[in-house]
């Protein structure tokens, strides 16, 4: 049995173990009465398919070691981050989604571009090192459009995507009394909210450290891509954990003489 082979079957294991235990949440939630939890579920499932739609319809195979990343990234948010709550339960998981958040827009920011880099309808050629930018920039803004969409759905409905966190103290110009531009620190023990005394150790942030932390991981792994991204091309075709995570682009005109 080829390697090639034995990865596809490793990938096939994967994405079965991770069914399963999806659809074992689903029958979970559904007699538990959560139904919102439940949709989550079939989320899931629907989105385990994307990856075989994009290799299908689009014309680009997603390596075994990407795809595997989006499946576990996946599993990850949805059963494990939001129905068994990881999100509130593990404080770093926020941080490492967003990281693999990062990784993988990036990765899907590379194969856009490096597919126009290598069409001969472009006379352009691309260096390596803009490629990569552009990988980067692709993942940096798709980060920016999700931290909207949480401040959307906070805002408008209500939710807490944006995580609350304890601030203990305030630098502020606003402070001063002399209206001089030079912040004054204060630390806070405790605030009062409708005459209500909360001891937290500081005060509720509504949101802005959650997003710039996301930001800032998404940048991470926005970066360590990228820099594989230039690797890749510079040695194309060499280097297993490059080819393992960098989507290619078929061939459709060989695949076609060979049929």
């Amino acid at each position: 049995m080829s390697e090639l082979s034995k990865k596809a079957r490793n990938r096939t294991r994967v994405q079965m173990v991770l069914t399963m235990l999806v659809i074992v949440s689903i029958i979970r939630q559904f007699f538990l009465g959560n139904y919102h939890n439940m949709f989550l579920g079939i989320l899931t499932l629907i989105l385990f398919m994307v990856p075989q739609f994009i290799d299908r319809k689009l014309g680009v195979t997603i390596p075994v070691g990407l795809e595997t990343v989006i499946l576990i990234f996946i599993f990850s948010a949805e059963i494990l981050g939001e129905i068994n709550a990881f999100y509130v339960k593990i404080p770093v998981w926020d941080t490492i989604l967003h990281t693999t958040n990062g990784f993988l827009m990036a990765a899907i920011g590379f194969a856009l571009i490096d597919l126009f880099n290598r069409s001969d309808r472009f006379s352009i050629k691309m260096s390596p090192y803009f490629v990569a930018f552009f990988a980067f920039c692709f993942s940096m803004t798709v980060g920016v459009l999700w931290e909207f969409f949480e401040f959307s759905m906070d805002w408008f409905f209500g939710l807490d995507m944006q995580k609350d966190w304890i601030v203990p103290a305030i630098n502020s110009v606003k402070l001063n009394p002399t209206g001089a531009n030079i912040p004054i620190h204060v630390d806070v023990q405790s605030v009062v909210i409708n005459g209500e005394t909360w001891n937290l150790g500081g005060y509720l942030d509504i949101g802005i450290v959650d997003t710039m932390k996301d930001l800032m991981v998404n940048f991470v792994g926005a970066v360590v891509f990228s820099a594989i991204g230039i690797l890749y091309l510079k040695h194309r075709g060499k280097g297993k954990l490059a080819a393992s995570l960098i989507p290619q682009v078929r061939d459709t005109d060989a695949e076609t003489s060979e049929k």
